[in-house]
């Protein structure tokens, strides 16, 4: 079982275990063994968002990976998906972002990609932890200084942006007012050249980062922000990313927030009338909402569920061929497209989506009615199996049984923080309240901070 590395890497608070310099250092080297190839020295490009630990991490996660024997390259300030991309494109031997995504400021992380752009298998994660532990354990660790890698920013972020706007031959926003939130993350070096020249009226929203105000009050956590600034500015779509812009979620021309189920409802049919869809097939997650797997199922399409992470998501759409998949939480996966979630690609082909049927974000979702859903978020001190604790299990088991087929009971761990997440989707909605919080007043009892 992995410790280190969660559903997107290693997170933690920056300068606290496991994102403390030693550690770091010793990720940076471990990486570069477990990358190395007989009689060539390992290339890796690195990337990072705005907060303001990212450069001394990136700078020590450098030293490391030269400790090792690996050559870096940096891309500065710029998107994981971007990362990924140029991962892939330029034969790196792996691709690195420092980056938390959609935490708050303080916290940090290590996000690696393999030489094929994809995210590393769990038995690959668990067998670079072995090596940090040995490392740190006996001391194979030595102090060294932090060292910047050389940067090539400008060319990478262009090279990016024309990849995206392939994707989307033909596109125009003329006659679109567009608002986009950037949430001073990895989006602001990005979103303005890239949406430049698409025509329309562009505003852009939450592109000043200081280090301190990624995600604050704004970005995917907060799509309800975007979808003020739509109404505010009379605009035809609000489109809102997460820290790292790997995700990303929408607003319509009446202000309500438009998330990952209804993006992919959006993209399925388009992809079904192309011909594009395989095996009509589309996967999703627990999280997903029972009225998208209905709105799908009313057009012939085949909804699977898959874990929590969109590297999950991705494991089950290559076993299947399917040719989508995503989140709710906004990660969508396009095969042939890209090799992870990526908001800036999701919102160009939404766009084209909109751009081609001639009718508004608010009419091609209309018939998407969902179930109502709440999630309870419990901060934990640690993560016990909650099926190991009886009071927790007989509480879940009473909203089972009282649910039955009117709703669904998801209770699992963030991948990326200590909390316990409890879900709770019914046609009643005072009977859905009243199980979610039995259940979290359950598990704060026993586990809570």
């Amino acid at each position: 079982m992995r410790k280190l590395f969660g559903t997107d890497g290693i997170r933690a608070v920056a300068g606290e275990a496991p994102l403390d310099r030693k550690t770091i250092f010793a990720v940076g080297v471990a990486l570069a063994h477990h990358v190395a190839r007989a009689g060539e020295q390992p290339r890796v490009i690195l990337g990072m968002d705005t907060r303001e630990s990212s450069e001394w991490i990136a700078a020590t996660i450098t030293a490391g990976l030269r400790k090792g024997g690996a050559s870096v390259e940096s891309a500065g300030v710029i998107t994981t998906p971007a990362i990924a991309y140029l991962t892939r494109s330029h034969g790196f031997s792996a691709g690195i972002v420092i980056s938390a995504s959609h935490n708050p400021w303080q916290d940090n992380g290590i996000k690696v990609f393999g030489p094929d752009g994809y995210k590393l298998p769990d038995a690959t994660e668990l067998a670079i932890e072995d090596e940090i532990f040995k490392q740190l354990a006996n001391n194979h660790i030595e102090t060294a200084d932090d060292e910047a890698a050389p940067a090539v920013e400008e060319s990478d972020r262009a090279e990016y942006v024309r990849s995206l706007l392939a994707a989307v031959d033909g596109l125009s926003l003329d006659g679109k007012r567009i608002v986009i939130d950037c949430a001073n993350g990895a989006a602001s070096s990005v979103a303005p050249q890239l949406f430049a020249g698409l025509g329309g009226e562009v505003r852009i929203r939450n592109a000043s980062p200081d280090g301190r105000n990624i995600n604050v009050d704004c970005g995917a956590t907060k799509p309800e922000v975007v979808a003020k600034y739509v109404i505010e500015d009379k605009a035809d779509i609000g489109i809102t990313f997460d820290g790292d812009a790997d995700r990303a979620m929408f607003a319509d021309e009446n202000g309500r927030v438009i998330n990952g189920d209804a993006v992919m409802l959006l993209a399925a049919r388009d992809l079904q009338e192309r011909g594009l869809l395989h095996d009509n097939t589309v996967v999703a997650t627990t999280m997903s909402n029972m009225g998208l797997e209905a709105a799908l199922k009313r057009s012939g399409i085949r909804m699977l569920r898959a874990p929590v992470g969109d590297k999950y998501v991705l494991q089950q759409m290559q076993e299947t061929k399917a040719s989508l998949g995503g989140e709710q939480s906004g990660h969508i996966l396009f095969t042939g497209r890209s090799t992870t979630g990526d908001g800036l690609l999701t919102a160009l082909l939404l766009l084209d989506i909109v751009h081609r049927s001639g009718k508004s974000l608010a009419e091609l979702t209309a018939d998407l009615k969902t179930f109502p859903q709440v999630i309870v978020n419990v901060k934990v001190r640690e993560k016990v199996p909650l099926e190991s604790i009886q009071s927790i299990v007989s509480t879940i088991r009473d909203a089972e049984t009282a649910l039955l087929d009117s709703g669904r009971v998801v209770i699992r761990y963030s991948g990326t923080e200590a909390l316990a997440r409890v879900m709770i989707e019914a046609e009643d909605e005072s009977a859905m309240r009243h199980h979610a919080d039995a259940i979290a007043s359950a598990i704060r009892s026993e586990l809570g901070v």
